[in-house]
């Protein structure tokens, strides 16, 4: 819940106030407030980033008061055009511009960074304006390509504005949403990027150099436009030619200072992320106040005119039943999730996906087939795809970005901030685990559950075979927020039947007596090698029951604690995923507080090229060591029980 002080709804702009926003008198004391309630924020709140927010008032106030065409009282209208920020240490001002815009009361600013505040250190989608959390640098410009991609799908008339920092243009990221935005042509993307010279602990590697930053942006495909970012005029000109070229994205270099306008600040060196000493801050506001021309600066908000997609967009229809037969054999769950994909994203306008190069090994090549007008090619740039994704997702599709479970951990960070987003994406794993076989290590996920249960609110679905998959798809596309499907590589027989029904948060019990002495905890590949050690131990005359575990998070605490207490507490988990932070971690912090004798079994080394089934055998987690761990497992607790 929101505190007190929290944001209201949106306030309308009087008409009284309106007024003509290209006025260079109107812009510059906009920036000068802008300036004004960055100080005054961070020194209220002790901490903040001013210098960087000084740096880019003139930056923010054209976009906000003369180019970006949206309404306060309405952030989220589908025709406005959108702002991210991509250097979210510079959130002060972000805030100051929306509340300069009439979205809430200035006076709220004074709130910033407090427990009870939505005004956080970093934007997050708390906030109604804010549509992807960002702070992590490097990510912003992905989230707009998404966004970009969404408002061509849409046919609407909305641009994407990105504002970046200098230092972040050293990261990997930007240049590899750089490459996406150009190959698609996305003239509705700007970007700006603030060249105020000072990183965090030093000046940046450019420094000043705008002619290899033109250069570099220029080989990427871009319009770069160098301006003087405190020039009002210049700033106009140049968003005006950006919004006059439909072919490529544009770049807005500008040269600004770092702390311009907060006197003893100003360019200096070592400010970055310290708020001005309370004395310090009054002689910058009474300077800066003296700057103004008009108390209050006549504005009106450039409402959005584009007009919506004729007739808006097909409505979802109910798919199909899962085509598959208990008994069949040969098919892989990562062949099932393509299946998937193409019959229910069809049904479904909303869904597009994401590549990583990999499209005939993860079978989204079936959906490119069936849609290829929502299937987004993003090569070997695995964060550029999550930040995408989440920016897609922003704008209200429902992006399913696929890949090798293993390369996804490249995107770690991405997948992190979406989830602080609360972003509607929909992650796909596949080639999970040592079952992969040959292709070695490199290629096998086995930290990747780990990876995405420590993410709050991130579903994780672990189907064992193409029916579980197929409902899997169904479940995380109508679910709301962020989700994973882990995917093997290896042909699976079919165990259930198209009516079988299935939920998040709830598992399925395959074996089950009412003589069971162990309980085995399985999921994937391992589900097949628990039945058959089943079948083995049945025929030594111990029973044992198996769940396909199926939903990892959340987990079915309940069905696990009956099952446990049913088969006297003797548990065997068994994973294709390394020991720490796995389907046995995930067992074993559900069934805290009961009394059970837990055994893990999981991948314990690395591992190494090899047949399929010698390496489940070789790193501990096949049929054999399976009913070994039960036998063990029964024998203490019989020894226990003395």
């Amino acid at each position: 819940m929101r505190g007190n002080n929290d944001v209201q709804p949106p306030r309308r702009a009087s008409k009284a106030r309106a007024g003509k926003n290209n006025s260079i008198q109107l812009l510059e004391d906009k920036a000068v407030r802008l300036r004004i309630h960055s100080v005054r924020s961070t020194t209220a709140a002790g901490s903040g980033h001013p210098t960087t927010c000084a740096s880019c008032a003139e930056i923010m106030s054209v976009l906000f008061f003369s180019v970006m065409r949206y309404d306060p009282a309405n952030p989220g209208d589908p025709r406005a055009d959108k702002f991210v920020l991509s250097k979210g240490h510079a959130a002060p001002i972000l805030y100051a511009a929306w509340a300069e815009a009439g979205a809430f009361p200035v006076e709220r600013l004074l709130t910033l960074r407090r427990a009870d505040s939505d005004l956080e250190g970093h934007p997050t989608p708390r906030l109604p304006f804010v549509d992807v959390a960002t702070g992590s640098l490097g990510q912003g410009l992905s989230a707009g390509v998404g966004m970009a991609l969404a408002a061509r799908l849409d046919g609407t008339g909305r641009r994407i504005y990105v504002l970046l920092g200098d230092g972040e243009t050293a990261e990997g990221s930007v240049w590899e949403a750089a490459q996406m935005a150009s190959q698609r042509g996305l003239g509705n993307l700007c970007a700006t990027i603030d060249i105020n010279r000072l990183g965090q602990s030093e000046p940046t590697a450019l420094q000043y150099d705008l002619d290899v930053y033109k250069k570099r942006w220029e080989a990427f495909g871009w319009q770069a436009i160098p301006v003087d970012g405190h020039s009002i005029p210049e700033l106009l000109k140049a968003y005006a030619k950006a919004a006059k070229t439909p072919d490529r994205p544009t770049v807005v270099l500008a040269k600004t200072i770092k702390g311009k306008s907060l006197l003893d600040v100003e360019g200096k060196e070592g400010e970055h992320g310290k708020p001005l000493k309370p004395e310090l801050a009054e002689r910058v506001v009474a300077s800066l106040e003296a700057q103004l021309q008009s108390p209050v600066p006549l504005w009106t908000p450039n409402l959005p005119t584009a007009a919506e997609p004729e007739g808006g967009l097909p409505e979802s229809r109910p798919s199909g039943l899962p085509p598959y037969t208990p008994g069949e054999k040969g098919i892989a769950t990562r062949k099932a999730f393509g299946d998937a994909l193409a019959e229910i994203g069809c049904a479904n306008p909303r869904v597009v996906v994401l590549d990583g190069d990999v499209k005939n090994s993860t079978y989204t090549e079936e959906f490119h087939k069936a849609c290829p007008d929502r299937f987004f090619q993003c090569y070997i740039a695995e964060q550029n795809m999550v930040g995408a994704a989440t920016g897609l997702a922003a704008a209200g599709k429902i992006p399913f970005a696929a890949t090798f479970g293993c390369f996804l951990t490249r995107a770690g960070d991405f997948i992190r901030m979406a989830a602080i987003s609360k972003a509607n994406v929909k992650f796909a794993g596949t080639h999970v685990g040592v079952s992969i076989g040959e292709d070695g290590p490199s290629q096998m996920a086995l930290e990747d559950i780990a990876m995405m249960c420590a993410q709050p609110d991130m579903v994780v679905l672990y189907p064992s075979d193409a029916t579980s998959t197929w409902r899997a798809v169904e479940l995380v596309m109508n679910c709301r927020g962020p989700a994973y499907l882990r995917l093997g590589r290896p042909a699976s027989p079919v165990i259930y039947g198209p009516d079988e029904k299935f939920e998040i948060g709830r598992c399925k019990i395959l074996r089950q007596s009412g003589s069971d002495r162990a309980l085995i905890v399985a999921g994937g590949v391992t589900l097949f090698e628990a039945l058959a050690a089943c079948d083995d131990l049945a025929r030594e005359g111990i029973a044992a029951r198996v769940i396909d575990l199926f939903s990892i998070q959340p987990i079915d605490r309940e069905a696990l604690i009956a099952a446990s207490r049913e088969t006297g507490g003797n548990v065997i988990t068994v994973e294709d995923h390394y020991a720490h932070g796995g389907l046995g971690d995930s067992v074993l912090a559900a069934l805290a507080g009961e009394r059970v004798q837990l055994r893990k079994l999981a991948v314990s080394a690395i591992p190494r090229s090899g047949k399929p089934a010698e390496l489940l055998d070789m790193f501990g987690i096949s049929r054999r060591h399976i009913a070994n761990a039960v036998r063990q497992s029964v024998a203490s607790s019989m020894q226990a029980r003395g």
